[in-house]
């Protein structure tokens, strides 16, 4: 199971001679209340994760192995209401000097909240202070901080787990002011002009389906068949319709999807009651995702873990929060089975559709 929580977010550059950045950070951040939502009346006790995941834009000159940073925010900030290529530029959000607006509050070097260690680029040498800060546990290998490498070939969507630092704001133990992502030091500020990686990210004012998204998945997989008449499906050879599926919903709706499993080719026997009358059931190994109908990207992935198809005395089910999908567009249910060795992947228009309401 997962749903995704939406984001404000503000790139942060320090210019250089010519006025154009030489060095660029992004802030993200989710909302608190959001986020206890979701673990407390979503997930419960059951197991989870959580991903943070930004959609690339644009992307060059990464010809060696690359890799970002992306640590908890130290400070509040303000994302203002300024957009590329405003003229005159809006100077009322975060900066690389100034966390709120122009002349305004700058970024803190160093320090405690709490009992919590933050720190930021202070060295006069490489990085006068600015472009933000972040929380640091002080130990040799920093626990705060997760990373994502990227090559020549590689996706350049960064996708990566931050339950660590999601968990301690549910909790309070941090502030939650956010996200801060950014290029390691090498590629930073010791980089030579054969290596110059860009990535540009889309953010919260996309017009797009892109934004930055926060995706908690989590483990609500249950079994309980009864009954002798239960039957675990052996040959790949079936039919599967979708139940439950008026096809379209609105965005706050929570809907169970029913599957209908049936051999194609029932094998000869000889019974005095009708050989339909029992319930067939896929495997265990029978896992749904999520597509989007325009674009044909995966917006809920197959997952071994978290979307594991369930079943229950009437049939094998799975739950989906229309909250997590983008309204106003289409979406394809694929569900991908694994039967005496063959795996495969059903897609009989299983179509639907989210709607604003």
């Amino acid at each position: 199971m997962s749903t995704g929580l939406d984001a404000i977010s503000e790139v942060v550059n320090r210019l250089g001679i010519d006025g154009t950045p030489d060095v660029s950070r992004f802030i993200t951040q989710f909302d608190t209340t959001e986020i206890q939502n979701v673990i407390n009346n979503k997930i419960g006790n059951n197991i989870w994760d959580v991903n943070f995941k930004n959609f690339i834009a644009d992307a060059y000159g990464i010809t060696l192995n690359s890799t970002l940073e992306i640590w908890p925010l130290a400070q509040d900030w303000n994302n203002g209401t300024g957009e590329f290529l405003d003229s005159p530029i809006t100077t009322n959000g975060a900066s690389w000097n100034f966390s709120d607006y122009r002349d305004g509050t700058s970024w803190s070097a160093a320090g405690f909240i709490g009992t919590e260690l933050y720190t930021s680029s202070y060295n006069s040498t490489y990085a006068p202070q600015g472009g933000g800060n972040w929380f640091y546990s002080g130990s040799d290998v920093p626990s705060y901080r997760v990373t994502q490498s990227f090559d020549l070939r590689s996706d350049k969507d960064l996708n990566i787990s931050v339950k660590t630092i999601v968990s301690k704001w549910y909790s309070g133990s941090l502030p939650n002011y956010g996200f801060i992502t950014k290029w390691a030091p090498d590629i930073e500020f010791f980089n030579t002009s054969s290596i110059q990686p860009v990535m540009k990210y889309y953010s919260v004012d996309t017009n797009t389906i892109y934004p930055p998204q926060l995706e908690f998945k989590w483990r609500d997989y249950s079994s309980i068949l009864t009954g002798s008449e239960s039957i675990i499906v052996s040959n790949p050879n079936i039919k599967m319709s979708l139940a439950e599926n008026p096809g379209v919903f609105y965005s706050g709706s929570i809907n169970r999807f029913r599957l209908n499993v049936s051999p194609m080719y029932p094998a000869r026997t000889f019974q005095t009651s009708s050989f339909y009358v029992g319930k067939n059931y896929l495997p265990t190994s029978s896992y749904y995702a999520v597509k989007d109908l325009d674009t044909n990207e995966f917006i809920i992935d197959f997952d071994s873990q978290f979307t594991q198809i369930s079943a229950d005395s009437t049939s094998n089910y799975f739950d989906i929060y229309m909250d997590g999908l983008e309204p106003e567009r289409n979406y394809e249910i694929l569900i991908k089975t694994t039967i005496d060795g063959s795996t495969r992947i059903y897609n009989d228009n299983y179509y639907f559709k989210v709607i604003n309401g």
